[in-house]
């Protein structure tokens, strides 16, 4: 992050940032509509130049679409792009056709058409939608947002439950988007395509209006290509109440700092008790400020903290579960001289031409054959190995696992999550119940890695 480039656009801040609620219009058959198509926004401040996006409905970040816990959700998703799209609901453990990945769960939607997807949310929590078809190039450019599923009765008043959607963009000299650098080679065998410029729901270094003597949820959603951001919830009173969607029925003090990645959630709780400004601030190297919580008064409610329920999810059998590695090797400085690409071995230089730097146990992007196949309620062991100089951001889609180990390491918290991280030379096992039939896509959501190799799937019958 270029803290002078951020820093110089910080004149044009002060602009609230909540996202409208309940934004989507919908058809009289129940359906809500929606749109991917170019447009326009300004990314460097009040002061910047426009950008060249690709939005949903025209808005940055896309709206954000809420609906009640076990309730149908309805989508009308139509292509005004000129390349093919689809949209991935990420998290929720939906239907296996309506997971929107393009090539192996649908179809890509063509430049015209229309996609209806229709799921029941089954789980309550902080999720989000995105392109899911060349992510590498569509996400980036703002082809995403959130997707929140409200418990029945839902703790917090609708002011007092926030959605941040935190972004990284690549900006040029003059402060519009990079677009030129879309797809460098450098990028995908490297950290991913890493910005120089943070918002928060579409805005930089906005005001976040809170109340004080009053109890905030607060949603926060990393919706980078491939930045990970290092939050520090003691640093502005906030306590962590959930992850990836989960949460964990109690509030936690965390001391130091909890890694947000690409993909992944984080719910947190806070009651300021006097007015003012209270910086929120990303660790990531020294700390600095990025947006501003602004407490103003309020009658105090005195009302005790009311925690979100927890969800039920599967709990995978540990004396019965299969174990299967996953080893991750390539990337610059990785030392990998050749991999495996539909059956046939790829040199160094062959790889250089197909643009594939990453593998799983040898094998570069989509097979044929799935990584593995499990029974329908079958509890499986993922031992990943990172065998690479770089972090990565690893999403199991349709299923939530718990993290059981880090290097050998059983942690306290063994939290159900839908995205783990895994930095370098590190070993991590996960758990879950393959209980959702269908292809399933796990895959890097440094959306570069994920392209240039590191993807895969398995199915569940």
């Amino acid at each position: 992050m270029d803290r002078r480039l951020f820093l110089k656009g910080t004149l044009a801040s002060g602009a609230s940032t909540l996202l409208p609620r309940l934004s989507l219009a919908k058809s009289s058959d129940g359906f809500f509509e929606l749109e991917a198509g170019k447009s326009q926004a300004k990314l460097y401040g009040d002061q910047g130049p426009f950008s060249d996006l690709w939005l949903y409905n025209g808005q940055l970040p896309g709206p954000e679409i809420r609906a009640k816990q076990g309730e149908r959700v309805r989508v009308r998703f139509t292509n005004r792009l000129d390349e093919p799209t689809s949209i991935h609901w990420h998290g929720i453990r939906i239907d296996n056709a309506m997971d929107g990945v393009a090539g192996l769960t649908q179809p890509a939607v063509k430049p015209g058409e229309s996609f209806d997807y229709d799921f029941v949310a089954p789980d309550a929590g902080t999720y989000w939608y995105h392109a899911h078809n060349m992510s590498w190039n569509q996400v980036p450019r703002g082809l995403s947002g959130a997707l929140i599923i409200e418990e029945a009765n839902e703790p917090f008043p609708v002011e007092n439950d926030l959605t941040l959607i935190l972004n990284d963009w690549r900006l040029d000299e003059d402060g519009a988007l990079d677009t030129d650098s879309f797809g460098a080679r450098m990028d995908f065998s490297h950290a991913g395509r890493l910005g120089n410029w943070l918002t928060v729901n579409g805005t930089s270094l906005p005001d976040i209006p809170l109340q004080a003597g009053r109890w905030h949820r607060l949603r926060l959603i990393n919706t980078s290509a491939s930045r990970v951001l290092d939050i520090a919830p003691a640093r502005f009173g906030a306590k962590l109440i959930g992850l990836d969607g989960q949460c964990f029925g109690e509030a936690r003090d965390v001391e130091g700092t909890v890694q947000l990645s690409p993909a992944q959630r984080m719910d947190l709780v806070m009651r300021p008790e006097t007015v003012g400004t209270i910086p929120f601030e990303m660790m990531t190297g020294q700390p600095f400020t990025f947006a501003n919580f602004q407490v103003s008064a309020s009658e105090p409610d005195d009302q005790p903290l009311t925690l979100p329920g927890v969800n039920r999810l599967p709990e995978p059998d540990l004396s019965k579960a299969r174990t299967l590695p996953l080893v991750m090797a390539g990337g610059a400085m990785g030392g990998m001289r050749s991999l495996m690409k539909d059956g046939k071995e790829l040199d160094m230089r062959q790889m250089m031409e197909a643009g594939l730097f990453w593998a799983f146990n040898g094998d570069a992007g989509m097979q044929d054959a799935p990584f593995f196949s499990a029974k329908r309620g079958e509890s499986i062991i993922l031992e990943s190995r990172n065998d690479t100089t770089f972090a990565h951001a690893m999403h199991i889609h349709g299923h939530h696992f718990r993290v059981l180990e880090r290097n050998g390491d059983t942690l306290e918290h063994q939290d159900w999550r839908d995205t783990f991280t895994t930095v370098p030379r590190e070993t991590v096992r996960i758990a879950f119940v393959a209980d959702n039939p269908g292809k399933w896509l796990t895959h890097c959501h440094m959306l570069g890695h994920a392209a240039s190799g590191m993807m895969t799937w398995f199915e569940v019958s």
